[in-house]
């Protein structure tokens, strides 16, 4: 017997799921901690975050330096069932991170390779930086 698996809303889900939706560009959890404003703790924010990823909402950034960022899955392409594929560019001067959604790069592995996750991210300057 399959068992179905529900997840509840949150005041707190409600809230980050909306600040990632809204926002221009990926945030980090502190950017998020700010603009959520005392309506939840830190650690809660990382649990909210973690549930929206396994629920295809919102996927997961490693920035060129290391840092994590988050993303709404709003304008992604990729059906819900399917990994995230496309490619990320994060601005030097501006420090922005943008999903690039039109860009999906072919990943081909030798036999016996499974990917469970991608992450590709370009770095440079962006169209309001590259002036």
């Amino acid at each position: 017997m399959e068992t179905k698996v529900t997840f509840r809303n949150t005041q707190a889900k409600t809230s980050i799921l909306l600040a990632l939706s809204e926002a221009k560009c990926a945030l980090s959890h502190a950017q998020l901690n700010e603009k959520l404003q005392g309506i939840c703790d830190r650690v809660t924010i990382y649990r909210v975050l973690d549930r929206l990823i396994s629920e295809k909402k919102v996927h997961r950034i490693a920035d060129i330096d290391g840092s994590i960022k988050y993303a709404s899955c709003h304008q992604c392409n990729h059906p819900k069932t399917e990994l995230h594929t496309h490619v990320h560019f994060s601005c030097q001067k501006c420090k922005m991170l943008i999903c690039l959604d039109q860009i999906e790069p072919k990943v081909v592995l030798p036999d016996g390779f499974e990917i469970k996750e991608t992450n590709f991210t370009i770095s440079g300057f962006c169209n309001q930086c590259n002036v």
